[in-house]
Formats: structure tokens, C-alpha cells, sequence
């Protein structure tokens, strides 16, 4: 249940952060790295930067805090290992290039969780 906890967490603070084009791609199954991953745009340098900033602070704040950051320096992406959940945060043209979602699913699997 804390993984659903997790996952409600970081996809509301995407949301009302302004992300754009937010997913949701279950894991289970394919791979051991994770159960879920969540993808997301921002729009700029600095909201990247504000939203893994925010994400963390909530993931503290409600003792779901085990984490680990990647791309620090990067203004492109940001990538938030929570254990169970793997969160990528990208500049448009970086997640274009990337391409993540048809890495890891059919696009019939993609579960959106915010429209």
C-alpha cells in the first residue's frame, strides 16, 4: 500500500505543479529495477529543477523519503529513484530524444495519470 501512497504523492505534486504530459507505466512484470515509472515534462530549466525539488520535500514530509536523485547538475532531466517508483523529469526535446514510453510499453499500456 505505501507504493500507492508513493505514487498518489508524486503524480498530485506533478499535477498541481504544472507538469505537462505526466504518465504512469507499470513495471510489474517486466522488470525488477521497479514497480512503477512516472514520466513527465516541465517547462523550463527551473521547473525541473522545482519539481523533483517538491517531489522529494513531499516524499519526506510523509516518511516515504528513501530516495535517490540523478542529473543534480542537469538543466534537461532529473530522475528520482524512490525504490519503487522511478520518476523522470524531462526538458520536451530530452524526453522526444529518450523516448521512454516506447522503451517500456506498448502504447495501449500507458496509463495516464493525469489528463
Amino acid at each position: 500500500m505505501e507504493i500507492l501512497k508513493q505514487k498518489k504523492i508524486i503524480e498530485k505534486v506533478l499535477s498541481d505543479s504544472k507538469a505537462k504530459n505526466i504518465i504512469s507505466i507499470s513495471l510489474k512484470g517486466k522488470s525488477a529495477i521497479a514497480d512503477y515509472m512516472i514520466i513527465a515534462s516541465g517547462t523550463s530549466s527551473r521547473h525541473i529543477q522545482s519539481l523533483s525539488e517538491i517531489i522529494v520535500k513531499e516524499l519526506d514530509k510523509s516518511g516515504l523519503g528513501k530516495y535517490n536523485i540523478e542529473g543534480k547538475t542537469s538543466t534537461d532531466w532529473k530522475l528520482i529513484d524512490a525504490i519503487d517508483i522511478i520518476v523522470h523529469i524531462f526538458h520536451p526535446e530530452k524526453r522526444k530524444f529518450y523516448d521512454l514510453e516506447k522503451m517500456w510499453c506498448d502504447p495501449t499500456e500507458i496509463n495516464e495519470a493525469i489528463t
